[in-house]
């Protein structure tokens, strides 16, 4: 890829390991591709021959449980490798990537993901490290669900979501991609009237606004401690 200048990845955390020579080999192997808002990027249990870095966007990761419901375990920001079913030791993919916001991503063939970890070191390390944070953020959701009541479990999800890709305005912590209700809903394992309700609620008490698919939160502050609470878990 001639076009784009590997200055722009050195800082990312797949790269930032890398020699300059290092990431344009990299790059030379790569093709970009923009995914329109709420298109998918690949299939849960679709043939992975493909792995990906978000340039730019927000992907949203879908699964299906065994009852037939979608399920929303995390988003993934700009900047991070996805879809590398490779490091996991697969040959599928084990989830539904969508582009939760108009998205430019570069794409490499999986044939090549040992390659690069052989040959580069750093990009390894960087990955391992990405695979094992993410099962712990998986490993958190599961945990919620577990433990939290579903206040709770609805406060953190937006908390999380305002803190890792929020950006700042002049009322408050915009979540920069749309989300409705009963994607929040498939991501707290809870019900859409459920989910409706509380906003409603939060939006008198002046915490947080949704207006079009978009939540911007006014209050984090007071949303931490609707997270934080301990009355059980319902």
């Amino acid at each position: 890829m001639q076009h784009l200048d590997e200055t722009l990845l050195r800082d990312l955390p797949s790269f930032r390991a890398l020699e300059p020579l290092a990431v344009r080999e990299i790059l030379s192997h790569a093709h970009s591709r923009r995914i329109e808002a709420g298109h998918s990027v690949f299939e849960e249990g679709a043939e992975a021959e493909t792995f990906f870095l978000l340039l730019d966007g927000h992907i949203r990761v879908e699964r299906i449980s065994r009852e037939g419901d979608r399920v929303i375990p995390l988003h993934i920001p700009p900047g991070q490798l996805f879809g590398i079913a490779a490091a996991l030791g697969r040959d599928t993919y084990p989830a539904t990537a969508v582009a939760a916001a108009e998205c430019i991503v570069l794409c490499w063939p999986m044939r090549l993901w040992d390659s690069f970890v052989e040959t580069y070191p750093g990009f390894g390390r960087e990955a391992n490290k990405m695979v094992g944070h993410r099962v712990g953020e998986m490993n958190a959701r599961i945990m919620e669900l577990a433990t939290q009541h579903v206040e709770q479990r609805v406060a953190s999800a937006i908390l999380r979501l305002s803190q890792q890709n929020g950006r700042q305005t002049d009322t408050g912590v915009e979540i920069p991609f749309p989300l409705t209700r009963r994607q929040i809903s498939e991501m707290t394992g809870s019900t859409l009237h459920t989910v409706s309700r509380l906003l409603s609620a939060w939006e008198r008490d002046g915490i947080l606004t949704s207006e079009r698919k978009h939540i911007r939160v006014h209050e984090p502050t007071r949303l931490a401690d609707l997270a934080q609470d301990t009355k059980p878990a319902a």
